[in-house]
């Protein structure tokens, strides 16, 4: 054992730190990937890093590759890039996406990384867990040709989700949020801008709405945005605050529907089809798309992540995807590996 590696840990409920970790050498069927960028999924990690993750969904939201529990000390995260230094032939140089905590370098299964193409950018690939929870949505959501189309919340998913709804022949896409400035990412993604007082007073008239502002007021919203017989996708998690519904308008006359998806599970319509790698790989290859790039908002160098999330959790640093980077380390050298030149 060696210790070669810092992680970043959840140490307590609000506050953070950078801890040693000792790496074992590669074994058989394994790979040492360094550390280039890492993102911080804002929603999900800032529930964890404030201690808010419900007792009764602990172990659900164990993410792969954590260390420790909720709600602290715990190591989470599952948004990495990084470089392959020692495995097998075909993959040493290569760079990888990989569902890993921060953490400047790691020793994982080859199955756990998903080579990323030479034409995307690395640190456009850390968006590619996000990706996949959009690509899981629509499979849930199923939306067709033409369909009017509302995403509520300009967070990482639901830009993820709108970008990949543009693709849709004649599919209407609408990105709804509060803020006015994420007007210009909706442009950058190829779909209309909205806030929720434009929608006021108009009406049910759309097909179908994801919701994913983790918030009250953004599902009721989706609600009321829907015609009758369509469906609310909510792909929030509230960790353990709670949500009031108005369901004495038109819920029960218009015979709505609220269906939650996850990316937990393959989407039961491509289950047969599809498994979690596959399902991963082509989130990958679906970031050749530049347009993503209006989600990366920020970086900061890891050494500062504790007060980076801390930030990102009290609302003080706004972002929609911040990224995490890390500087080039020496390796160990006990390892001798034919890596190439940065």
């Amino acid at each position: 054992m060696s210790t070669d590696a810092r992680a970043f840990w959840v140490v307590e409920p609000g506050r953070g730190e950078i801890r040693p970790v000792a790496l074992p050498a590669p074994g058989p069927g394994q790979v040492l990937v360094r550390a280039l960028h890492s993102g911080v999924s804002r929603g999900t990690e800032t529930i964890v890093f404030r201690g808010a993750v419900p007792e009764s969904q602990r172990a659900v939201m164990r993410a792969p590759h954590q260390e420790g529990d909720f709600p602290g000390p715990v190591k989470y995260g599952y948004l990495g890039v990084g470089r392959v230094e020692e495995g097998p032939e075909d993959l040493v140089g290569r760079t990888v996406f990989c569902l890993h905590p921060h953490q400047t370098a790691y020793v994982v299964p080859v199955g756990a990384v998903v080579v990323v193409p030479d034409d995307v950018p690395p640190r456009r690939a850390v968006l590619a867990g996000t990706v996949e929870t959009a690509v899981n949505a629509l499979w849930d959501a199923a939306p067709r040709v033409g369909d009017r189309v509302a995403v509520v919340g300009a967070g990482m998913v639901g830009c993820c989700v709108a970008r990949l709804l543009a693709g849709i022949p004649g599919c209407r896409v609408t990105l709804v949020d509060v803020d006015p400035g994420r007007s210009a990412v909706a442009g950058r993604l190829g779909v209309n801008f909205a806030r929720p007082d434009d929608l006021a007073g108009q009406g049910g008239d759309h097909d179908l709405v994801v919701h994913t502002s983790a918030t009250g007021s953004g599902l009721q919203l989706s609600l009321d945005l829907l015609a009758p017989e369509a469906t609310v996708l909510d792909l929030s998690w509230y960790g353990d605050s709670r949500v009031e519904l108005s369901l004495g308008g038109s819920f029960h006359s218009s015979r709505l529907r609220i269906r939650a998806s996850q990316v937990g599970s393959v989407a039961a319509a491509r289950r047969s089809r599809y498994t979690y790698a596959e399902r991963l790989a082509l989130a990958v290859q679906l970031l050749r798309d530049a347009s993503f790039d209006a989600l990366l908002t920020g970086d900061s160098p890891f050494e500062e992540l504790p007060e980076v999330m801390r930030r990102l959790a009290d609302g003080s640093l706004p972002a929609i995807c911040h990224t995490i980077t890390y500087r080039t380390t020496k390796r160990p050298t006990n390892r001798p590996t034919n890596r190439p030149t940065d």
